[in-house]
């Protein structure tokens, strides 16, 4: 949820390194870094997190946009499914439970091998190994079997009806000549590989940057920008001055930050709506937070609109759960109004009484914990001090705290969190991850152990059919439940805005999901960018 490996709540981009911004200073005078203007070929971004691996074997690019790699599909700026390393989408059956792709025939791998149907075979046979260690692997439970039918044909079957399937073919197909001959989790490929992508790898410094070269042979046509580096900058003051000086071509920021471009008539902004959201999690594994009482008086406590108002600048909406309010998946009625005396009322009849310094106790126990946030990320820093100030009206004390993920993540289960996540086209990308039980505790999927039979059973429920009328109704009883007992509390929605030189044409944003800057951004179709004339 925060960082989600490319990961979950994301945060699958990943623990930002507590070396960062010491990097991040030497690149500034660094000459082989990325500072300096870049070449006029040549584009440098600024993004806030890095993945933990470049393989799509591990979860790298299940959403697509990787660059390195294509997936048999891939999704176009209205986010509608399109053929990459297959001819065409693919031929399902009639009981829904059999999907066959046609590939690409004349691609090569970057290092000048072929695809095949084998290295599709290989790539999701691999995924579901029990032995690699992919946090999203439960986004392929219905695949029961892929097998090739000579060179240019794949056939996948599935165990049940799953509705989503084709968008889950989006992930980046690896090389069995490679990757095959290494460790899954720990071998060169997971920081070398080589794809069928428009852009090849050139170096990973972790913390400082990743640069890619054009592929020239890329079956989609050499792309223009010939030269493409992305700086890991977690700090977002940092990635704004940068832009700045002219050390970045681009960058994502918050909206206080991208407002003080907007008089550069050198620069353009671009916001992208997204599924994206903040909340806090509620560890079940703490006394105070595991309180459904406590839980039930913070979502109604929290004000939500002046967030959104405030630290948004309007850039987002209110969040009530995973699914954005305009989504045609979000269950009408289950908005929460900012209501600080209803809050009271549910600590009062709980038994959590106002002690002596206006904190509230129940049985000798304060109403007290702490919130993590990443050093560095001013939007959730600002989440994180907003909600413990609307807490602290209702007599619940929390004490924020800034740290790296590596500080943070071994506290997750006893400690809450400002995290992050969601992902756009299916209720079950985001929400299975997110809230089924047994996944407490799996790396940054279900945060906060959140444990609910009935969630559970809808979430089973609402993948295992292809009935659009039965999956709404399983949704439905999972936002609902979630406002009973909500685990979590969700605060805001966030649309993301990048600020970029304006010397491209071709640019423009997809909806996009919570890991946002990395495979998103205005440079998620940057192999079809052409100089400006």
């Amino acid at each position: 949820m925060t960082a989600r490996t490319v990961r979950p709540i994301r945060g699958t981009a990943a623990a930002a390194l507590a070396t960062a911004l010491a990097l991040t200073a030497a690149a500034c005078s660094n000459p082989g870094s990325p500072g300096g203007p870049a070449a006029e070929d040549g584009v440098v971004v600024g993004i806030a997190y890095e993945p933990d691996s470049l393989s799509p074997l591990l979860g790298y690019g299940k959403d697509g946009n990787s660059k390195i790699f294509d997936g048999l599909l891939a999704f176009d700026a209205d986010m509608e499914l399109k053929p990459a390393l297959a001819v065409a989408l693919p031929e399902v059956s009639a009981d829904g439970l059999t999907y066959t792709y046609e590939l690409r025939q004349g691609v090569n791998f970057s290092d000048g091998k072929p695809f095949t149907a084998a290295d599709v075979v290989f790539t999701y046979r691999t995924i579901l190994d029990e032995k690699t260690n992919n946090p999203s692997k439960t986004e392929l439970d219905a695949l029961k079997d892929v097998k090739a039918v000579g060179d240019h044909t794949v056939v996948f079957t599935l165990k049940y009806p799953y509705a989503p399937f084709a968008e889950r073919t989006v992930l980046g197909i690896a090389p069995q000549h490679v990757a095959a001959k290494q460790d899954v989790n720990s071998g060169p490929f997971t920081t070398r590989p080589v794809g069928t992508g428009p852009y090849v790898l050139t170096g990973w410094s972790k913390g400082e940057k990743i640069s890619f070269r054009a592929n020239p042979d890329y079956w989609g046509g050499a792309p223009e920008v010939k030269k493409f580096t992305m700086a890991i900058i977690k700090d977002d003051d940092v990635r704004a001055t940068r832009l700045r000086s002219g050390d970045l071509d681009g960058a994502v920021l918050p909206p206080n930050l991208a407002k003080g471009f907007k008089g550069d008539k050198t620069k353009k902004t671009y916001e992208a709506t997204s599924y994206d959201y903040r909340l806090v999690t509620l560890p079940t594994h703490h006394e105070v937070t595991g309180d459904t009482a406590i839980r039930r008086a913070l979502d109604v406590a929290v004000d939500r609109r002046t967030m959104v108002d405030k630290i948004l600048e309007g850039a987002g909406k209110p969040a009530y759960g995973p699914v954005p309010t305009d989504s045609e998946w979000f269950t009408k009625g289950t908005e929460r109004a900012h209501d600080l005396d209803r809050a009271k009322r549910i600590l009062d009849d709980a038994g959590w009484k106002p002690g002596p310094d206006g904190v509230r106790v129940k049985d000798g126990v304060r109403a007290a914990f702490p919130l993590w946030y990443p050093s560095g990320d001013k939007l959730r820093q600002d989440h994180a001090l907003a909600y413990a100030s609307d807490a602290k009206k209702a007599g619940i004390a929390i004490t924020t705290q800034a740290g790296t993920w590596e500080v943070i993540e071994p506290r997750m289960k006893h400690d809450a969190v400002l995290a992050g996540g969601g992902s756009p086209g299916d209720p079950d990308f985001d929400q299975y991850l997110l809230l089924k039980s047994t996944l407490g505790g799996d790396g940054f999927n279900n945060m906060a152990w959140y444990d609910n039979p009935v969630v559970d059973k809808a979430l089973e429920d609402g993948r295992r059919t292809d009935d659009k009328a039965a999956r709404k109704a399983a949704y439905d009883t999972v936002q609902r439940e979630l406002v009973k007992n909500p685990g979590y509390t969700f605060l805001t929605h966030i649309d993301h805005l990048y600020v970029v030189n304006d010397s491209w044409e071709g640019l423009s944003t997809q909806v996009e999901p919570h890991d946002h800057g990395l495979a998103a951004g205005p440079w998620w179709n940057i192999e079809n960018w052409v100089p400006k004339k």
